[in-house]
């Protein structure tokens, strides 16, 4: 068996893996087939030795993905799915199987992530690869890989929102960003779980507190008087707050009307990565 033969061999052993990440990042089994073979023609033109040929590939299809998604996502040329499908439908038999694997509610939350949190998520809790990989493929630092995935796997748990329910989580930011600035901590403390937990990624944690403060007393005089200047938004289709005067995202989840999370992000990179809208 020649050097060639070998290497189409166990690219054929892996074809399945690569398939499944590929199906999960463009939910498309056609688009997925696509991404597979671009992978196996760039490992036919490398002739590098490959000391961990999984892990090669699979850097490489979660990259291809990536730039299918940036470019769909830039293009506008295909809508969202309806609840119930998958992007595309070009074959049945295989969106089919790919919703049974995943679950057609994931599917559906998967396509409302940018496309570098949907692969930090997909490709570390799904296949599990490490933060230090993926940032490679995303051109990030580990960190950022991490809270990429941090910020994807919040949204996955969340779900879908109910109807009606997406203003009413804005209603109770915009209650606590008033009680911020007004320096009312009794409301603040209403507004937010007692259990809540606040990260920052390490430029926002520059800028004062800490990368993870926990509980709501704490996160209450944190917020006490501060919000002079934020604005409220949508933050990557959660509500939120942006403060232009320090380039400065907070993203609020809110669960029966209380807060109980609020990510604050603050690196240049992952804040480009974003879509946030004032409201």
């Amino acid at each position: 068996m020649t050097g060639d033969e070998a290497l189409a061999r166990r690219f054929e052993e892996l074809r399945p893996r690569l398939r499944a990440v590929a199906q999960r990042m463009l939910g498309s089994a056609a688009e997925a087939e696509d991404a597979v073979q671009e992978a196996w023609l760039r490992l036919a033109r490398d002739d590098r030795e490959k000391d961990n040929l999984a892990a090669w590939l699979t850097t490489v299809v979660g990259r291809i993905c990536l730039d299918m998604l940036r470019a769909r996502t830039s293009r506008r040329e295909e809508p969202l799915p309806e609840a119930g499908e998958t992007a595309t439908a070009d074959d049945p038999e295989q969106e089919a199987l790919l919703a049974d694997s995943v679950g057609l509610a994931l599917l559906v939350v998967l396509e409302t992530l940018s496309p570098t949190e949907r692969l930090a998520f997909v490709l570390h809790d799904m296949f599990a690869v490490s933060f230090d990989d993926i940032a490679v493929v995303v051109g990030k630092s580990p960190s950022a890989a991490r809270q990429l995935a941090s910020r994807a796997r919040r949204r996955v748990q969340d779900g879908p929102a109910r109807p009606g329910e997406r203003s009413r989580n804005q209603e109770v930011v915009a209650a606590f960003l008033q009680a911020s600035r007004g320096g009312d901590l009794g409301t603040l403390l209403t507004l937010l779980d007692p259990d809540v937990v606040m990260r920052a990624d390490e430029t926002a944690a520059r800028m004062g507190g800490h990368g993870e403060t926990r509980g709501a007393e704490v996160v209450a005089a944190f917020f006490n008087g501060r919000a002079t200047g934020a604005r409220l938004a949508d933050v990557e289709g959660l509500p939120g707050a942006f403060v232009a005067a320090v380039n400065l995202a907070l993203a609020f989840t809110v669960i029966d009307g209380r807060i109980t999370a609020i990510e604050a992000v603050a690196n240049p990179e992952d804040l480009d990565e974003m879509a946030v809208h004032l409201i």
